[in-house]
């Protein structure tokens, strides 16, 4: 750890572990949300909404306290940069589940229960690092683990997308092709959280490699 004179600002670290707790509680939600009948849907992504909402929150309280305090426990660009990937990761649950919804889709391919699957392990290895944070303690661990999980979600994106793109019959039916881009839009916004998880990640090897 960097040896400095200068008393430093610690309630960040609290704050970034709030974040990552509330994310592992969005992604839990999103998984409930994928395995529910289409009926029991809205009530699922409501939460995962109130989980956005409170991510915001904590975000805001992040950014405040950067532009109050002179000393910071590490680069304010660092700060910044892993605020707004942690905000990332809840807002594209959040959309994923919102576009579910709004949508009206039914029927889900197996993929994408498997992308939210490694969403939920990204997310609950966050929860479990952030507090480490402070210390700087065993978090390479934590970064070669996610960024596994990184290659894992991309495989099963591709896999989602090879079945959505490349299905076994043609598709003629206007109505099966909209319901395909509807899909692919779904897809896509769990890829986005699962990139914004490995910018998680990055940013914490960055931070560690710094303070080293």
């Amino acid at each position: 750890m960097a040896f400095r004179l200068t008393p430093q600002e610690r309630g960040f670290y609290p704050l970034f572990t709030r974040a990552a707790e509330n994310i592992a509680v969005a992604a839990d939600e999103l998984a409930a949300l994928v395995e529910a009948p289409a009926p029991e849907r809205a009530a699922i992504a409501k939460r995962v909404k109130d989980a956005e909402n409170a991510g915001d929150e904590v975000t805001h309280e992040i950014m405040v306290k950067l532009n109050s305090v002179f000393v910071t426990p590490f680069d304010r660009e660092d700060i910044y940069r892993l605020a707004s990937s942690l905000d990332d990761v809840v807002d594209a649950i959040e959309e994923a589940a919102d576009r579910i919804v709004l949508y009206r889709l039914e029927r889900l391919p197996a993929g994408i229960a498997m992308q939210v699957d490694v969403l939920r392990r990204a997310a609950a290895a966050t929860a479990e690092a952030m507090p480490r944070l402070e210390k700087m303690a065993q978090l390479q661990d934590f970064w070669i683990h996610v960024n596994s999980l990184e290659d894992e979600a991309d495989e099963a994106y591709h896999a989602v997308l090879a079945g959505l793109l490349s299905p076994d019959e043609a598709i003629t039916d206007p109505a099966a092709v909209l319901e395909v881009i509807k899909l692919k839009e779904v897809v896509d916004t769990l890829e986005e959280a699962a990139d914004a998880f490995e910018t998680v990640a990055n940013t914490v090897e960055s931070i560690a490699v710094k303070e080293a």
